[in-house]
């Protein structure tokens, strides 16, 4: 068995997949291969390699020569218009990935499966907070569950482990990816700043106040590695959040704050439907401000920002399991909020 841990990242260019590459590039230990259908639009020195998971012929002929492969994440991710609709092609694309890798990785020693807070119900409607991961599951499908029970059932009597991380909302720097809140929040901030409008909660009035959690995608990098090489979190799942707890009413104002617009009472709008005409907008700011061609579809999805804002029920993850075991990390959100923020400044896809 090789002592050198390589990974074997899929979904790579996605925002859990990207914020971990870039993780793992600051890291001299780990080799690191990246699954992608193209090549990447961000600097790694991870290794390209172009599969398509929804083929399963693919999946065995591109990851026919992995033997030096340790550590799998699957951090892949096809959107569907319901999550109920996403999760029997989700977990095919698992197995599809599985069927290829574990014939052709002789040395590998752990398999990760990137959840989230869907996995107790979150999207249903209110329901048990803050979640444990011993909680029961909620009536299926689901993409979470079929990728579980595919990933328990291989596991059976092999020499590798498996481990499940479970983010809420994670946020980082990945553009044109369907689950990014960071731009939802940045671009509909300076759409309204644009028009000349005031910073107004675009959700449900309730849901601006209720508690809510995130996740910082290099915080998740970090847990991501510690569950994948510490024995103690052999087959088991873990809750990954930031740490703290926080109401949007209060965030509001400091991303108001950070882009020099004033807070109005709340007004829910239907994102989707009132951004569908923004593009020309958008082409404009892009000009004006030099910023980069990021063509408006890739910006945000509004189709998520309706989801992310609309739980009038608290959505927080009881995060005691992965203290216990020794990840103590954690991120201050409204910080995170601001870096993030400035990181897409600095990538000139906001002025």
């Amino acid at each position: 068995m090789t002592d050198r841990n390589t990974a074997l990242v899929f979904g790579a260019s996605g925002i859990i997949g990207r914020g971990f590459l870039r993780h793992l590039d600051g890291l001299n230990d780990w080799d690191i291969i990246g699954v992608m259908r193209n090549p990447p639009e961000f600097e790694t020195r991870a290794e390209h390699l172009p599969i398509n998971l929804t083929d399963r012929g693919d999946c065995l002929a591109g990851l026919k020569d992995v033997p030096q492969v340790t550590h799998v994440f699957y951090t892949a991710y096809k959107d569907y218009p319901t999550w109920e609709e996403a999760a029997e092609p989700n977990t095919e694309m698992f197995k599809n990935a599985m069927d290829g890798l574990i014939r052709n990785a002789p040395n590998l020693r752990h398999v990760q499966i990137l959840q989230g807070a869907k996995y107790y119900g979150r999207h249903l409607g209110p329901y048990k907070t803050p979640s444990r991961e011993d909680d029961p599951r909620h009536m299926p499908p689901s993409l979470y569950f079929g990728q579980e029970d595919c990933l328990r059932e291989l596991q059976e009597g092999q020499p590798w482990t498996w481990s499940a991380v479970r983010p809420q909302a994670v946020c980082g720097l990945s553009i044109g990816n369907p689950l990014n809140l960071t731009s939802v929040v940045a671009v509909y901030a300076v759409i309204s700043k644009e028009l000349g409008l005031p910073l107004r909660w675009p959700g449900k009035p309730a849901a601006y106040h209720t508690i809510y959690q995130v996740t910082d995608s290099g915080l998740l990098g970090k847990s991501m590695i510690w569950a994948a090489t510490t024995p103690a979190c052999a087959n088991e799942a873990f809750n990954i959040a930031n740490g703290d707890v926080f109401r949007w009413d209060h965030m509001w104002e400091r991303i108001a704050d950070y882009f020099g617009m004033t807070v109005a009472p709340p007004q829910q709008i239907d994102l989707a439907m009132m951004m569908a005409d923004k593009e020309p907008l958008w082409n404009e700011i892009v000009e004006k401000h030099d910023l980069a061609a990021t063509p408006f579809e890739k910006a945000a999805n509004w189709a998520f920002g309706d989801y992310a804002f609309g739980s009038d029920w608290d959505v927080c993850m009881d995060t005691t399991k992965c203290r216990r075991a020794g990840f103590l990390d954690f991120v201050d959100t409204e910080e995170m909020f601001v870096r993030q923020f400035d990181e897409l400044r600095a990538a000139r896809i906001i002025p």
